[in-house]
């Protein structure tokens, strides 16, 4: 089944979903031919978001819950940690300007991985690391990114990755309140991330099209570390 029927299509809430509050595209539009798309879970989902809609070359962003039990769940029902839900972003990317390898650095560096149920102070299922793709060849590379940072950390004297890789997995939109929560007025700064600070490097099968300058816009030494950076895409001059 091609990413697209799961993600691209989405089951979502029944409320209309607004365009992205910061990129202005439609979140919950299909992917086009030279995009793709994967869905990423990394501790809150406020915080995890923002990281992933400022590389250059993302298309748009949405927040919602993945890999649970029951359908149209609300925000208290996958708060409950009964619905099996994890908060989860889904990335939709132009292929040309942004490689997949790209993205998982990101999703790597931004948290601690190996904290099973919980990132930093925020416990529960609900915030599980997760990474959920149909596409074979996104989930081998992703496989391939997990070993390789694996042996980072545990050289660095972490535990063992608790990531979930999973296909076939249908996405529920987040209410409207929380789509690109951390750029609207009034917003409270919260992030639960928690970096290991260990850097991704080159690993099988990775082909990296960022800059490399991008990765100064974020600084993974310290714990919410996504809440010092600007709203707006990374922009090299």
């Amino acid at each position: 089944m091609a990413i697209s029927s799961v993600f691209g299509l989405f089951q979502g809430t029944p409320q209309a979903q607004a365009p992205h509050v910061v990129l202005g595209t439609p979140i919950d539009a299909a992917i086009k031919g030279g995009q793709s798309e994967a869905v990423f879970g990394c501790g809150c989902f406020w915080g995890a978001e923002k990281g992933f809609w400022r590389l250059p070359g993302v298309v748009t962003t949405a927040v919602g819950y993945a890999g649970g039990s029951i359908q149209q769940p609300s925000y208290d029902q996958v708060c409950s940690g009964r619905t099996g839900h994890s908060e989860v972003v889904r990335v939709v990317w132009d292929t040309a300007l942004i490689d997949f390898s790209d993205l998982l650095k990101l999703f790597w560096e931004c948290h601690d991985p190996t904290q099973g149920n919980r990132q930093g102070n925020d416990r529960g299922s609900q915030y599980r690391s997760v990474i959920y793709a149909d596409d074979s060849g996104l989930v081998a590379l992703a496989e391939a990114s997990r070993d390789a940072y694996q042996a980072l950390l545990s050289s660095a004297g972490f535990g063992e990755i608790t990531t979930e890789l999973r296909s076939n997995q249908t996405l529920w939109y987040a209410e409207p309140y929380h789509q690109q929560y951390l750029a609207k007025p009034g917003s409270r700064p919260y992030c639960s991330a928690q970096p290991s600070g260990q850097r991704l490097g080159e690993f099988a099968g990775s082909a990296y099209k960022l800059d490399p300058r991008v990765w100064s816009s974020y600084d993974w030494t310290v714990a919410h570390c996504v809440l010092r950076g600007e709203n707006a895409p990374i922009q090299l001059a």
